[in-house]
């Protein structure tokens, strides 16, 4: 690098067997985290787990957003990709088709081996050196935000198909009955009284969600 990385952005794919797949991003700027910068994306183009296609579309979508001429977000110093060289391919092939020159370089979990485009060896840094702990800990940042994100999609989606599968709640009292009582488990514990009395319940959607 030619000067040092002030705004490094950090990359990881979460999914459960290629369902509720999410991407993340985190910002550290100054070697701290810039957490009002993190976002996540929801995985638009991809079916399946296909963790090399999900990180192209991802840098896809966030280096376009650095080319608006509104609201654009500010193009990172540096990328960082949770993955081995091939995740950094799909990454690089991202950031080519957008014609960017922007440095990224992957990091691999098992031997903690920095990847650089087109090199066919690794970069080991000493485990002790301030740079490979910055790199870990942006990249175990990443992977947090993903995974939390995913959990909490993939928890939505249970309750969402529980609540699905009894005849007559539809979305709106999908929503009321978890506005109520803020979870499945505190659905279950009503009677048909108390369900019936949540706005937009009907007693008979009340007696057939008690039923179930």
């Amino acid at each position: 690098l030619q000067a040092v990385p002030r705004r490094i952005e950090g990359f990881d794919i979460s999914n459960t067997q290629g369902a509720q797949s999410v991407a993340s991003m985190v910002v550290f700027i100054d070697g701290e985290p810039a957490k009002r910068e993190y976002r996540h994306f929801r995985i638009k183009t991809v079916q399946g787990a296909n963790d090399f296609a999900s990180m192209n579309e991802v840098l896809l979508r966030r280096l376009r957003r650095a080319q608006l001429t509104e609201n654009a977000w500010p193009m990172p110093d540096l990328i960082l990709v949770d993955g081995g060289p091939e995740q950094l391919a799909f990454a690089k092939r991202a950031r080519d088709e957008l014609g960017l020159d922007v440095p990224m370089f992957g990091l691999a979990k098992r031997l903690e081996e920095i990847w650089l485009p087109g090199e066919g060896e690794p970069v080991i840094l000493d485990k002790r050196s301030p740079a490979m702990h910055l790199i870990q800990r942006i990249r175990d940042e990443a992977h947090r935000f993903a995974i939390t994100h995913h959990r909490k999609l993939r928890g939505k989606a249970g309750i969402h198909s529980r609540l699905e599968d009894v005849p007559g709640i539809g979305p709106a009292r999908r929503r009321a009955l978890l506005a109520a009582f803020r979870s499945i488990k505190g659905i279950a514990e009503q009677d048909a009284d108390a369900l019936a009395g949540v706005p937009g319940m009907s007693r008979a959607a009340a007696q057939a969600l008690y039923d179930a």
